[in-house]
């Protein structure tokens, strides 16, 4: 029986170097695999024939992977994260070793944060780094949610399957994110040209009528010196218009810093009217998402709970999941204590405590993440048809009041002058 010659790396990236016995190539690829190796050269002693990975030179030696990343300023976009994670999804699929993968997506990606944190992923692997090792080292691209999950993948010896529910974790959130967003561009396009012309108005043409009165020395009616004292506050403080909510939002930020300001912050949010209950639904459904995802993949429920805790964007949920996981180390379900934060509507708890009964809990997670993703589309979209009577009826005023105290004052010039 033939014996090939054949060099492979195994799942924490070490390369190896052996002998098989096969009958043909084919075979002895797929007895490779079976001890866990990804082939990366192989060949039939006395022969010549290699299968290379992309990096290996004519010689069969590795070339040096170390390359220098440009500079760049924050982290990788979620929907260039959700990119990359689909298409190493794909090829890890389709049997690729995960070297060679990496490398094929740091070759096809353009110059910024993403290739500069693949380019050190490959260099810590090629060290002998395991996958979640070398991403947890680049945190502008990976936070601790995806290299946890990718960790867990290693451990139980399905990478593939891992990385293809992250690629479709990340797509869901880009795509309520992205249903959020498209419904909000029209309403924030009205208010922000209405905001400019209502504002042109006030400091252009408003002075000029306010001259034309002074000229003819006529008494003004009450809705005509409101008009004027507002335009004139806008001519001599213009700049306290984007000083202001600047100002509110470092002020808000600076308050955040704080463990109770942050605290206190976040609960105000979740009682905006409507705005409140959209954000509230839309991090249940995240964060139910996420731990069901952790869950499925064979992360254990404390670490998943603390992975969560950290992406909920908010204090009161942040909270809440410090109970939870503190009644969890004491031996109580996750149903109770997520009862007692009452912050959970019950058809959420109760998935959960039926999740927990029957061994299903990443399912009832997803189901509830599934409900709440709906429901908040439902929502924005009830908010947007809200918001555009609204804004008319807005507008309408602003425009009548601006017509009215304009001309009050020329019909009474008229009169006195008939």
């Amino acid at each position: 029986m033939p014996t090939f010659t054949y060099e492979a790396m195994d799942n924490k990236g070490m390369e190896v170097k052996d002998t098989i016995e096969a009958a043909t190539e084919q075979e002895a690829q797929s007895k490779i695999r079976e001890r866990g190796f990804y082939v990366t050269k192989i060949s039939e002693k006395g022969r010549t024939k290699k299968k290379k990975d992309a990096n290996a030179s004519k010689d069969g030696k590795k070339k040096p992977t170390k390359k220098k990343g440009t500079f760049t300023i924050g982290g990788v976009g979620a929907k260039q994260l959700c990119t990359f994670t689909r298409q190493l999804s794909t090829l890890q699929d389709a049997g690729l070793p995960i070297l060679r993968s990496l490398r094929i997506l740091e070759v096809q990606a353009k110059p910024g944060a993403l290739k500069n944190s693949l380019m050190g992923v490959i260099e810590d692997i090629e060290s002998g780094s395991t996958l979640s090792e070398a991403m947890g080292k680049q945190p502008k691209a990976f936070d601790n949610l995806y290299v946890n999950m990718v960790k867990a993948g290693e451990a139980g010896g399905a990478l593939e399957v891992i990385l293809q529910r992250l690629a479709e974790f990340k797509e869901r959130q880009q795509s309520l994110k992205r249903k959020v967003q498209g419904a909000m561009i029209y309403p924030a396009a009205v208010i922000t040209v209405a905001t400019l012309i209502v504002g042109f108005i006030m400091y252009w043409i408003i002075p000029k009528f306010k001259k034309i009165f002074d000229d003819f020395g006529t008494k003004l009616p009450m809705m005509t010196e409101v008009l004027i004292g507002t335009s004139s506050a806008v001519v001599n403080y213009w700049y306290l218009g984007p000083v202001i909510p600047i100002s509110i939002w470092l002020l808000i930020k600076i308050i955040k810093k704080n463990k109770t300001g942050a605290f206190v912050v976040d609960w105000l949010s979740l009682r905006i009217p409507m705005l409140g209950l959209i954000l509230k639904k839309s991090i249940v459904a995240r964060t139910c998402r996420t731990l069901g995802t952790l869950v499925a993949s064979g992360v254990p429920i404390l670490e998943a709970l603390a992975i969560t805790r950290d992406t909920a964007g908010n204090a009161v949920f942040v909270k809440a999941f410090e109970h939870v996981n503190a009644a969890i180390r004491e031996g109580e379900s996750m149903a109770v204590p997520m009862r007692e934060t009452k912050i959970y509507d019950e058809i959420v708890v109760n998935m959960v405590d039926v999740g927990e009964e029957t061994g299903a809990l990443d399912n009832m997670l997803y189901k509830v993440a599934d409900v709440y993703d709906e429901e908040v589309g439902v929502l924005v979209e009830g908010l947007i048809n809200m918001l555009e009577p609204l804004m008319v009826v807005v507008l309408g005023l602003i425009v009548g009041f601006i017509v009215i105290a304009l001309f009050m004052p020329l019909i009474q010039l008229l009169n006195d002058l008939s």
